[in-house]
């Protein structure tokens, strides 16, 4: 059985927190989302979708990478119209990952966006998922530098989202979990500032607990002038 701890800020720069987060340790389901679309679309679009997928997981009999995708896929439609019934609404959209164990130890992942899942494995940090972003699916491929890509007026921008189109592009991935390893969920408000290097230090020791490396990764987003809401979960296989 997997167990998960989490933790949400809205950062030092922002007032309102358009991240969400949800453990269902019971479904083995845990998800992030980090909305976008002004402060009130963007909180309304990532809770919707995270409780929407937890809702269709709660009442299916499957737990299979079917169920997820299709939960999933349920969360684009319900956030694409409430968006298009509320001219408040208009443009609302989130990021959103989402694992699920589909038998003792194994996971599957959903990825929107570009919230990520990593694997801390052997004191090194492996990202698991790809980002649907601009600077992954065009800038890369056209050759540009890393340099080039920190500044470039189109590294901020999605390539795909939660409810702002009729059809999603969901990534999947599946991962076997084993003892002593750790999965990592976060928003871009701490993998878009801290490096690979201070996670993995913070993951790796030895002293603190899950609850403390949570509050650690905060934190070192905050020392780093993360601008943005910051939510990072753990998931790891029960002691």
């Amino acid at each position: 059985m997997l167990e998960a701890f989490a933790l949400t800020d809205p950062g030092r720069v922002r007032s309102s927190n358009q991240d969400y987060f949800r453990l269902v340790p019971e479904l083995g389901l845990f998800l992030l989302a980090d909305g976008m679309g002004g402060a009130r679309g963007g909180e309304r679009a990532s809770s919707l979708a995270v409780e929407c997928v937890a809702e269709v997981l709660s009442r299916s009999q499957h737990r299979d990478a079917s169920a997820l995708l299709g939960a999933v896929e349920d969360a684009n439609h319900k956030v694409l119209s409430e968006a298009t019934l509320d001219p408040r609404l208009e443009g609302m959209g989130t990021t959103l990952v989402a694992v699920l164990e589909t038998r003792e130890h194994d996971v599957a992942i959903a990825s929107v966006g570009d919230s990520r899942a990593y694997v801390f494995r052997n004191a090194n940090l492996r990202a698991i998922t790809e980002d649907q972003t601009w600077v992954q699916e065009v800038g890369r491929p056209l050759g540009l530098d890393e340099a080039t890509l920190k500044t470039h007026a189109m590294r901020h921008v999605l390539t795909m989202a939660v409810g702002v189109a009729s059809a999603v592009r969901i990534r999947y991935y599946a991962l076997e979990l084993k003892p002593g390893e750790i999965m990592l969920l976060s928003s871009d408000g701490l993998h878009g500032v801290v490096s690979k290097e201070v996670i993995e230090a913070i993951l790796g020791a030895p002293e603190s607990t899950m609850d403390q490396k949570c509050q650690a990764l905060v934190d070192a987003a905050h020392n780093n002038g993360s601008p943005d809401n910051v939510t990072v979960v753990l998931i790891r296989v029960q002691p």
